[in-house]
């Protein structure tokens, strides 16, 4: 029992140790966006097509790597994308025109939804095992990484090119997956009690009232990572040119809403003990819509700081929650669907932002993802007793 239980902990912590990495190398890209476009010669609209190759290489691979890792196993799946996740952010410093970019952007996005959804996999079934909310958690390490990889990349941006430096994210991640990945191999996945391993491994059905669940749950993610998704591209703008904020206050926007997010990830796990799942999403909706309106429509630069701190914290908790339910419902291939309509919802976040700004204002259009947040709050209290039954 005792080996047992050392074996669920050295688990969690590889799997910790996974999304940590992926959020340190997607966050290391991001930041050498610039560079890389400087380097392509590509016009912003060139560019903003080839950054779609990111979302379109994920959402494509996504329900194949579902299929993947029930035949092979979430952690044998999870350790082959970390090492094609790390080989692959080292390929866009080598191009030299927006198509060749957009290619192994294609090819970065597909390791990168792939190992999403195979971690996520592997931690709904530790989730089950636990007992114990921990999804959240993990999801905070996500987070802690992609500020970690950030920060890092701003300091040696002056000092290394953008192949070095991603060549540098590439040694770093092949050598925490060699790390990380024993641990991971040598962990058979835990089966929860009562349940055989040739039952855990065997593809489950998916019914009409199941698939409705986890596309529903699905949707609570989708308006969620609409929020992260618009967040992430247009705060900004919203800061300095709404409000007159200077540059550097409004690059502070983001970093508000994604630390007040790990904030609650960190103690999301408390909170769901404390609530459940069901008054979890209803709250964390109903704070994150109440906060957006604050931030889009606040008078002053330092309201709408606080508008997105207490979005952020409200958004915190719906993804993980609604991909853990989705997986525990469905397996691999329920996280893979909940996954793939969030990647929708961050794709479809700042063009959607964008076209409502012409047509109205920014921050109108920023009242969208209150909007969507309220939406993720309906639909968990109104399916409340079916997620439960």
């Amino acid at each position: 029992m005792r080996g047992h239980r050392s074996d669920l902990t050295r688990l969690r912590i590889a799997l910790t140790v996974f999304f940590a990495l992926d959020g340190f190398i997607f966050a290391g890209w991001v930041v050498r966006i610039p560079a890389i476009k400087e380097q392509t010669g590509a016009s912003a609209s060139a560019l903003g097509l080839a950054l779609l190759g990111v979302s379109a290489g994920a959402v494509i691979t996504m329900m194949l790597t579902g299929r993947l890792c029930r035949r092979y196993g979430t952690h044998q799946v999870t350790v082959v994308c970390a090492v094609l996740l790390s080989l692959s952010v080292a390929l866009p410093p080598l191009t030299h025109s927006a198509v060749a970019l957009g290619a192994v952007l294609l090819v970065f996005g597909a390791a990168y939804g792939s190992i999403n959804v195979a971690f996520n996999s592997a931690a709904v079934d530790l989730v089950a095992v636990l007992r114990r909310p921990i999804m959240p958690s993990f999801h905070a390490a996500f987070s802690l990484g992609g500020m970690t990889g950030a920060g890092l990349g701003g300091l040696v941006a002056g000092s290394l090119s953008p192949a070095q430096h991603l060549l540098g994210l590439t040694v770093i991640g092949l050598l925490v997956t060699l790390l990380a990945g024993r641990t991971l191999l040598r962990i058979q996945p835990p089966v929860p009690a009562g349940t055989s391993p040739e039952q855990k491994s065997a593809p489950r059905r998916l019914d009409t009232r199941t698939r409705g669940l986890v596309i529903t749950f699905g949707l609570i993610a989708l308006c969620t990572a609409y929020g992260e998704g618009a967040l992430a591209d247009w705060s900004a703008l919203h800061l300095e040119h709404d409000l007159d904020a200077t540059a550097g206050v409004a690059a502070v926007g983001y970093s508000c809403f994604a630390l007040a997010m790990t904030i609650g990830r960190l103690t999301g796990t408390k909170l769901l003990e404390r609530l459940g799942q069901t008054r979890t999403l209803v709250g964390g909706g109903t704070t994150a819509a109440l906060g957006m309106l604050l931030g889009a429509l606040a008078p002053s630069v330092w309201a709408a700081l606080l508008g997105f701190m207490i979005t952020g914290l409200g958004l915190a908790n719906l993804f993980p929650v609604a991909v853990e339910r989705a997986g525990r419902l469905a397996g691999p291939d329920g996280v893979a669907i909940a996954s793939t309509l969030g990647y929708g919802g961050m794709l479809l976040g700042p063009p959607a932002i964008g076209f409502m700004a012409d047509w109205f204002s920014l921050p109108t259009a920023l009242t969208s993802v209150a909007a969507l947040a309220a939406t993720a709050a309906a639909i968990a209290l109104l399916t409340r007793r079916a997620a439960t039954a």
